[in-house]
């Protein structure tokens, strides 16, 4: 019996792969599966990617985003010149006390900034899962990238809404139903009937000249608009986000979602209950926070889908490399 000897494939040499601190660099070739790893000496291109979007947000987002506050702030306190509507003699809609304001624009400046991030960080801490992406990193780091991710479109959603909000109120120029207490206009002392009077200038001496600047902007309501927006932003998230937990409380989540709808509907009906606004003056800017609320939901953030805001994340191509390298390091068999 012969035995034959067959030398047409030459098998190669099971190679080692070594850890090595640092970027591994997998050289595939048809005679290899895996190549020793190696330290590449430049940075991978993902960090030079990196870098260079961070250069841009601070040499061309930051510089904008600081003009258009600063141009919203100039508006508000009325060092840009903006259009005064004229009024009408005896207008009862506009003769009513000031009375302050129910919930204040600090207190609504604030719950809009810093409650939707405390609320999206537990809620994505919750709903981490340790893998080999995080093998390396907190799980409180990567919840909250990840909601930061989110928190980013929310922030640009509200700025865009109060920039509108702040232009058409300097272009409207609509009188408040406290006017005639804050103004005091000289023109009003002197006409009759219903006269409708376009110049005059206020005389009150009991408000600060802010307050008798913002007596000619009624219309819309910042008030409104950010509470709707902040409010149904919230409530949408919760129920993409988190509606679906499995064995925890079955009430906890409706019920942040009753609270958020609660809070989107008695703040603008406190700007009427405290005469600080016309009712329609709240339907618009309500109506205005709907349309935000839609447009970075749906445009923005994909309606919260887990692809897209795994892709709209900043993991660095790197990272995704290393999980497949550690995948296919543990479908290996041990060389000895």
């Amino acid at each position: 019996m012969r035995t034959i000897r067959v030398s047409c494939f030459k098998m190669p040499k099971r190679s080692r792969v070594v850890p090595v601190e640092g970027v591994y660099t997998i050289g595939m070739s048809s005679t290899s599966t895996l190549d020793i790893g190696t330290v590449s000496a430049s940075p991978p291109a993902p960090v030079m990617q990196a870098r260079r979007g961070l250069l841009w947000h601070l040499l061309i987002d930051l510089p904008i985003l600081l003009l258009v506050a600063a141009i919203c702030i100039l508006l508000e306190v009325g060092a840009l010149p903006s259009r005064r509507s004229g009024f009408r003699c005896n207008d009862v809609d506009l003769s009513f006390p000031h009375m302050g304001d129910s919930i204040s624009i600090s207190l609504i400046a604030a719950i809009t900034v810093i409650v939707p991030f405390l609320i999206m960080w537990t809620v994505e801490t919750i709903l981490h899962r340790d893998d080999e992406y995080t093998l390396k990193k907190s799980k409180l780091y990567a919840s909250a990238r990840l909601a930061g991710i989110i928190y980013r479109d929310y922030i640009y959603g509200a700025i865009v809404n109060l920039t509108v909000l702040e232009v058409v109120k300097c272009v409207v120029g609509s009188p408040r139903p406290s006017f005639f207490d804050l103004c005091q206009p000289d023109a009003a002392k002197t006409c009759n009937g219903s006269e409708y009077i376009t110049r005059y200038t206020c005389t009150s001496t009991r408000y600060s000249r802010y307050l008798q600047i913002d007596s000619t902007r009624s219309f819309p309501s910042a008030h409104a608009s950010l509470a709707v927006y902040c409010g149904l932003f919230l409530a949408w998230y919760l129920q993409r986000r988190a509606f679906s937990w499995h064995n925890r409380s079955s009430l906890a989540v409706p019920l942040l979602q009753i609270l958020c709808i609660i809070y989107a509907v008695v703040c603008p009906l406190t700007r009427i209950t405290d005469h600080r606004h016309h009712w329609w003056d709240v339907l618009a800017g309500s109506l205005m926070g709907i349309f935000s609320v839609l447009h970075t939901v749906l445009v923005l953030l994909k309606n919260f889908s887990q692809p897209s805001v795994a892709s709209s994340s900043d993991i660095s191509s790197s990272d995704n490399n290393h999980q497949a390298v550690r995948r296919l390091l543990s479908n290996r068999p041990v060389v000895p």
